[in-house]
């Protein structure tokens, strides 16, 4: 309170109680005790009301404790128990939580991970994932800008996201607590399994096998590939001491269409503690078509190798790059993209439209544009020779097929001619342009639809550097390669729309997330948002039905299977209003990553603790990671005042008390006859 505050106080003291004496006391004939009650009452009253003009500022000092925070984390995946460390675990973590030391030094919290990472004081060790960079993640965004230890109880066996090693802040200790046996057992193992999704009918698949193996000896041991009784391929593989790891390389035949399920295995006459992960499971989808693509340009340009790449990625494609005057039979492709059209592509054209062939037209600033209007009738263009750089815009509401926002917005600008580009008809528009940031209404990647034939626009050269940019931004260029496929498969599809569309693949592995989504369009083939869309999922074997509702999100309809047990399933999803349906099934092969291990990844969580100038630790090292923590001068108790500042005209009691007052003064004077 400031000096001047204490003054006008003090003032008010003495003005109230000037008043109150001029009114109760001065040239009063008659001084009873009540005039000194209603004396003092006056006094509060005006005393009350000049405290609430002066509003003077009421601090108050609030003393807090602060302790570092010590997060213990628990892992809580199945692979605890596959290594019979569960109990070990939770008696490590009932150690580190009730000692009083450490609750006196430290703000102990709980948590819990395995796909995902939450609080929890309690663990049933059956997450089908583990993740240790999501503890990562979650911690530096609790903690921000605070120095303190962490200790995970873990085997450090992680089956899904980034490598954890880097993913922790290196200004925070981390102190792992190691659980499971590391006792060096024989153990055969097969590490991965590359193979692709889908093979072309009676062509040959490569399958690509990382086989390990821990023990002390020589041994030898067979890797087969078989299907049912019949066995593909089978060859000796040869291991040391010093040879540990094998590279195995074949081709499998593809003779039969649909859904192929493989076993790859690997065996020894040598004992092992675990044989789970000796087996592995795959599935190849072999089909027997394919899309023929031809890519015809007059010019060069680092468009064309960029869709190629692009479009190549779905092994269902095979694109051929030719001059427009050097095809010569159109009808072996389905689909022709025509590179900035001149005319040069008269010929083209022409077949195209006879042929019924749909084409992917894609502009730039070496197009004939009047040569276009000619050719087509869907946009009409009026351009200048100026050049002009175009940014893309999202249309969420777009809806001939699902699609996401890949990050279009962020992407470099395209290159065309500046004018006018006007849609005639139905025109479907994914991405409209913008001039810098002002929009201009006009499309960037269109798609129509006429009479059966599909034809895609694609205003603007330098898609090149889209892909290039979708890379950097996820360190793949997956999604991106996905949005030209998008486009090439509505391309590849002469099909009268469907107005229900499900999107879910042909096998999914046990442990996975089983995602089934769905969009349903009415007669206008508008997306319906008030659509009522159920799935009734059926084991072909037990014969048991489950039935679910799907889930409105963003442009789709989706819905989550996650808990399914290995096997085959029917199942159809169906649209109650309309009672439209679609059915289908998929299979769930039989593997559980989290039973891939027999030791603790020890290697790996010595060197995130000393990445962080931590130091890793076994269960009977409990008592010395304790003692390290204590004797840690780093991380020390702090105290903390807080000062709060409240303007008196904040406090309603006072203006209570002023109310109080006044009634009271006035009651007693009326009860006295003084009014």
């Amino acid at each position: 309170m400031t000096t001047a505050t204490v003054l006008l106080i003090l003032l008010s003291i003495v003005i109230a109680g000037g008043l109150s004496f001029f009114q109760y006391f001065y040239k009063v004939k008659s001084k009873s005790k009540i005039n000194l009650l209603l004396a003092f009452l006056r006094f509060m009253s005006i005393f009350g009301i000049f405290l609430l003009l002066i509003n003077p500022i009421i601090t108050n000092n609030t003393l807090e404790t602060i302790k570092t925070p010590l997060p213990i984390v628990v892992d809580n995946s199945s692979s605890i128990s596959f290594l019979n460390a569960n109990k070990k675990a939770s008696e490590l973590y009932q150690k580190l939580i009730s000692n009083a030391a450490l609750r006196g030094k430290f703000d102990i919290q709980s948590y819990q991970f395995d796909s995902e990472f939450q609080q929890s004081e309690k663990f049933d060790f059956k997450g089908t994932q583990t993740n240790l960079d999501v503890v990562a993640k979650n911690l530096k965004s609790i903690y921000k800008n605070v120095v303190f230890p962490t200790v995970i109880i873990t085997d450090g066996n992680q089956t899904s996201g980034n490598d954890y090693v880097y993913g922790f802040d290196t200004a925070n200790k981390v102190f792992p607590l190691i659980v499971g046996d590391t006792t060096t057992y024989l153990d055969f193992k097969i590490d991965q399994l590359n193979v692709n999704k889908y093979a072309f009918y009676k062509n040959k698949f490569p399958v690509e096998a990382f086989l390990r193996y821990s023990g002390t000896k020589n041994v030898t041991t067979d890797f087969i590939i078989s299907q049912g009784n019949m066995v593909f391929n089978k060859q000796s593989i040869s291991f040391s001491p010093s040879k540990k790891t094998a590279v195995v390389n074949l081709l499998l035949p593809a003779n039969k269409v649909g859904l192929q399920v493989f076993k790859a295995t690997i065996s020894s006459k040598e004992k092992e503690k675990n044989t789970y992960n000796n087996t592995k499971n795959f599935a190849v989808e072999v089909i027997d078509q394919k899309t023929n693509i031809a890519i015809i340009s007059a010019i060069n340009h680092p468009d064309i190798g960029a869709l190629k790449h692009a479009i190549e990625t779905n092994a269902q494609r095979k694109v051929t790059l030719f001059k427009p005057n050097y095809i010569k039979s159109l009808q072996d492709y389905t689909i022709l993209i025509l590179y900035q059209p001149t005319t040069e592509f008269k010929s083209i054209f022409d077949t195209a439209k006879l042929a019924g062939i749909n084409t992917f037209i894609i502009t730039g600033n070496n197009t004939d544009f009047n040569f276009l209007n000619q050719q087509q009738n869907n946009l009409s263009f009026k351009m200048s020779g100026q050049k002009e750089d175009y940014l893309a815009e999202f249309n969420s509401q777009f809806n001939l097929f699902a699609i996401d926002n890949i990050g279009f917005e962020n992407f470099p600008p395209l290159q065309n001619s500046f004018g006018n580009i006007t849609p005639n008809g139905n025109i479907s528009v994914l991405l409209s342009s913008k001039i810098r940031n002002i929009a201009t209404n006009a499309p960037l990647l269109a798609f129509a639809e006429t009479q059966g034939k599909r034809t895609a626009y694609f205003l603007g050269e330098n898609s090149w550097k889209w892909r290039l940019q979708s890379h950097i931004d996820n360190q793949s260029f997956e999604k991106f390669d996905v949005f030209i496929d998008k486009i090439i498969q509505f391309l590849a599809s002469n099909n009268s729309k469907k107005s229900l569309v499900v999107t879910h693949e042909s096998f999914y592995n046990s442990g996975e997330g089983i995602e089934i989504s769905a969009q349903y369009f009415n007669k206008n083939y508008e997306f319906d948002e008030k659509a009522r869309l159920t799935i009734a999922v059926t084991n072909t074997k037990t014969k048991q039905t489950i039935n679910f509702d799907l889930l409105k999100s963003n442009n789709s309809y989706q819905v989550n299977l996650d808990g399914l047990t290995a096997g085959n399933y029917d199942f159809s999803v169906k649209e109650l209003n309309s009672k439209t349906t679609y059915s289908n099934h998929f299979e769930i092969l039989d593997f559980d990553i989290e039973k891939q291990f027999v030791n603790p990844d020890v290697e790996k969580l010595t060197q995130l603790a000393s990445q962080t100038q931590g130091k890793a630790y076994f269960p009977d090292q409990i008592e010395v990671l304790m003692k390290s923590l204590l004797d840690n001068e780093e991380y020390k108790t702090v105290q903390k005042n807080t000062m709060t500042k409240t303007p008196l005209i904040d406090w309603f009691w006072l203006l209570v008390l002023i109310s109080i007052f006044l009634s009271t003064e006035w009651f007693v004077r009326k009860y006295n006859g003084l009014l």
